[in-house]
């Protein structure tokens, strides 16, 4: 029998039903796809097709008239939990500079060095000294390549940021930064007082009604600014619907009309990759840049941010698309809405079809990550220790417990012990402090060390057990593999990351000797 849309609008807002019950007001206005002029049967095909091709969403949101026509997040993902957001934090940086600038605290043509005179290198050069805020956010600060690395080496990241030699004339090229970004909230903290965090609270995250956000620090405490920005799917879809609506959000002006034009349009071209034959047109990097916006093909604008954190605005469509992930190509990622979501939107409400609003409701309400399976066997139940040899995590003791149901790992640092329980073959949740955890790319300090992680284990044979760490507030993973051989312990760690190619392996490989429990 077919489900009435009566029933189905029932369950595809099931997911949420608890949090709107809580606080109806912080949430979107929900709707069905049909009545907002979207086919469901390309929501379908989006999801499906990125399935196909192998890319892990954690969470999707999408956006018409203001509504949301569609949401899921894959499990253990889940909406309460703040998502990183890697460089799409520099949108949200790029958002606290034009409050500042509207407050008449900072002008777009103040000059970079005007706000740190302590910091100066000894000798100014005449392209430092030239330097604006504008040339910062359009990523056009004058170096030959993104000096964050060197940046981060140091306790004084602007101290390090103005001692970099530039190359060329601010505002004449881009070259994309995550160094001018961090910049920028430097001086919005400079002439505020407040870290970015603190001020966007009252200004945009507070009448937005967008809770559960956490920014690392640099040394200085000023926030990280190009990366860093942890805020949950539909926090995030509140964000580009406010740019959608122009700084209007239900009746106040959040955001000047007049910035939200300037920073989604187009201020300088990016050049060509190295190598690519792609035609510009083609080409969603190369169709200008804003004030930390992308401009997009479809008169489309995003922020985006390593591993596929996307916030879309498609002011034609009077869309929003929203997707967390740990994405391979963030491009092909995109090409996806392109391919099956852009022909789904219509101008008027479509027909009923309750066919493919079943199958959407389907697969929006079953969408999972699989925990880590193996096969039965593996230690008897019971606990064993190993004393572990010196390594650079400073685990000293490492014991595991198996039961029928659950491996709990637990690691000995000094006089603290981290333990992790792992479901066998299904997610157990929990929180973790663990050393060399969570795994993520780029420099700064968490907001606290103890972070959300899903964990699963799984026995590969007899003496090989594999357990899953999935942090929660982040794209990533690590596979931890322990051997057993007589009364020796082998541990070795692969990230996420390191398997995407995006970075080297860091942790050690750790082996003990089997001691009483």
């Amino acid at each position: 029998m077919k489900l009435t849309l009566t029933i189905l609008a029932a369950l595809l807002l099931a997911p949420l039903a608890t949090m709107q019950a809580a606080d109806a007001a912080a949430s979107l206005p929900r709707s069905l796809p049909l009545t907002e002029g979207v086919d469901p049967a390309g929501i379908a095909k989006f999801l499906e097709t990125m399935e196909a091709r192998r890319f892990e969403l954690h969470s999707f949101m999408l956006l018409r008239h203001g509504k949301v026509v569609a949401e899921t997040w894959w499990a253990p993902y889940a909406a309460e939990v703040p998502h990183c957001l890697y460089s799409l934090s520099k949108s949200f940086t790029s958002t606290a500079v034009g409050l500042a600038a509207a407050e008449g605290r900072l002008s777009l043509d103040d000059k970079v060095v005007s706000f740190f005179p302590d910091s100066l290198p000894p000798q100014v050069s005449d392209h430092l000294a030239a330097m604006r805020v504008r040339d910062l956010l359009c990523m056009a600060a004058g170096h030959e390549k993104d000096p964050q690395n060197e940046m981060v080496k140091s306790d004084d990241w602007v101290r390090a940021f103005l001692a970099q030699p530039l190359v060329r004339a601010p505002g004449t090229q881009f070259v994309y930064s995550s160094a001018a970004t961090y910049m920028c909230s430097a001086i919005v903290q400079k002439v505020t007082g407040m870290t970015v965090l603190e001020y966007l609270r009252p200004r945009l995250f507070d009448p937005l009604k967008i809770t559960g956000m956490t920014w690392d620090t640099c040394p200085r405490g000023i926030n990280t600014g190009g990366w860093g920005l942890s805020v949950p799917t539909e926090g995030l879809a509140k964000f580009g619907q406010l740019y959608l609506q122009k700084g209007n959000w239900q009746g106040r002006q959040i955001l000047p009309a007049a910035w939200v034009a300037e920073a989604t349009s187009f201020q300088i071209q990016q050049p060509a990759k190295p190598g690519s034959t792609r035609p510009k047109e083609e080409d969603d990097q190369r169709q200008g840049y804003g004030y930390q916006f992308w401009r997009c093909r479809h008169n489309a604008v995003r922020g985006d941010g390593a591993f596929g954190q996307l916030i879309v605005m498609m002011p034609d469509q009077d869309a929003v698309v929203v997707m967390t992930s740990e994405s391979r190509d963030l491009m092909e990622q995109l090409g996806v809405v392109w391919e099956h979501l852009l022909p789904s939107f219509h101008d008027a409400k479509l027909p009923a079809n309750d066919a493919a609003q079943e199958k959407l409701t389907r697969l929006l309400s079953t969408r999972h990550l699989a925990p880590s399976t193996g096969v039965a066997g593996g230690t008897s139940t019971g606990t064993q220790a190993f004393a572990l040899e010196e390594n650079s995590l400073g685990i000293t003791r490492l014991t595991i417990a198996n039961t029928d149901k659950t491996v709990t790992l637990t690691a000995k640092v000094g006089d603290t012990d981290h333990s992790i329980v792992h479901g066998l073959g299904e997610w157990r949740m929990g929180e973790t402090a663990m050393p060399g955890t969570p795994t993520k790319l780029g420099a700064g300090t968490l907001a606290t060390p103890l972070r959300k992680v899903a964990a699963s284990a799984a026995w590969l044979d007899a003496s090989t057990l594999e357990l899953t760490w999935c942090y929660l507030e982040f794209p990533h993973r690590d596979t931890v593999t322990c051997r057993f051989d007589a009364d020796r312990v082998t541990l070795s760690f692969l990230s996420s990351i390191t398997v995407l190619g995006r970075a080297a392996p860091t942790r050690p490989t750790l082996t003990g000797r089997k001691v009483d429990p």
